[in-house]
């Protein structure tokens, strides 16, 4: 069970039954963890209880060497981390070789967000609209409303939204449910997709999945992706415009208006309230940079 593809194959297992963790935070553990296992084939390593801390520190300064951020080879060395502890855990190795090296510091990077301005112009319907458009315009508007994430946007079931309580059931990483509330609007533009748009998209085939594509089955993120910058295009902004940045939005414009940091939290559906606190980071970096054009002495 120690050569490298096993090992990573009962580990994934491991996270998948036991740590319940989500489709998207396995994949990633999967693809970091490949590509360190892809650094030692060449070398001619084949289990994991030959590596050594010198291969790992190769393996970074390789990495620094090909220009790979520093925020990437923090997250590759988390995922190292768990996956060593878990194979000394089950007897895989006796030792971590990760045990004395220490993660790359990296700086805070501010999350990117929409101006409530650029906000009101992507959530813009044009006048021409069809059932896709509909289709579009309710989720951008869901995705704003309750700050979600894009994937559990995009495989939201009809039974988890409640038209009539203006809520949204979302289960979450590591299988967490939570509530998060949606405005008035956002119903309108929910129910306009369901009665006009829905049910031309789906041709009178069944989907348990509130926002469909063509096909009839729950859309892509990376689809999704697509669609939010060709609306952003449209709107006339010139941002990088990601279902993320709604997202971050989302929390920014609450906080900025006076909301709780715990709700926040529960919303957003972050397990660590320190993950939250860097939008009220955000809104301190704007009001410095009010202060710096207005005050006299900025």
């Amino acid at each position: 069970m120690s050569d490298l593809t096993s090992a990573l194959d009962f580990f994934l297992q491991y996270l998948i039954v036991e740590r319940r963790f989500a489709e998207n935070t396995i994949e990633a553990y999967h693809s970091d963890i490949s590509f360190f296992f892809d650094f030692l084939r060449p070398k001619k390593i084949k289990t994991i209880s030959t590596i050594q801390p010198s291969h790992l520190q190769a393996f970074f300064i390789d990495c620094h060497r090909r220009g790979i951020k520093t925020r990437s080879n923090s997250r590759r060395l988390a995922a190292l981390r768990t996956f060593f502890s878990f194979a000394v855990e089950r007897g895989l190795i006796k030792a971590d070789p990760l045990t004395h090296i220490n993660a790359p510091k990296i700086g805070q990077t501010l999350p990117k967000t929409l101006s409530i301005a650029e906000v009101d112009a992507l959530l813009f319907l044009p006048e021409k609209t069809s059932p896709l458009l509909l289709r579009n315009h309710a989720m951008l508007h869901l995705l704003y409303a309750t700050g979600i994430r894009v994937s559990e946007l995009v495989n939201l079931p009809v039974s988890s939204c409640n038209l009539g309580s203006c809520h949204v059931r979302i289960l979450g990483k590591g299988s967490k449910e939570r509530m998060v509330p949606f405005n008035e609007i956002t119903r309108e533009k929910i129910e306009d997709y369901l009665q006009r748009a829905r049910p031309f998209i789906l041709k009178g085939r069944p989907s348990p999945t509130l926002f469909v594509s063509n096909r009839g089955k729950a859309m892509g993120r990376a689809r999704f992706w697509q669609i939010i910058k060709g609306w952003a295009l449209a709107a006339g902004i010139k941002k990088k415009v990601s279902p993320h940045m709604l997202r971050h939005s989302f929390a920014t414009h609450l906080l900025a208006g006076g909301a709780d940091l715990r709700a926040v939290q529960m919303m957003l559906g972050h397990a660590d309230i320190s993950t939250t606190q860097i939008y009220t980071h955000v809104d301190a970096s704007r009001l410095k940079s009010v202060h710096q054009r207005f005050h006299p002495r900025g």
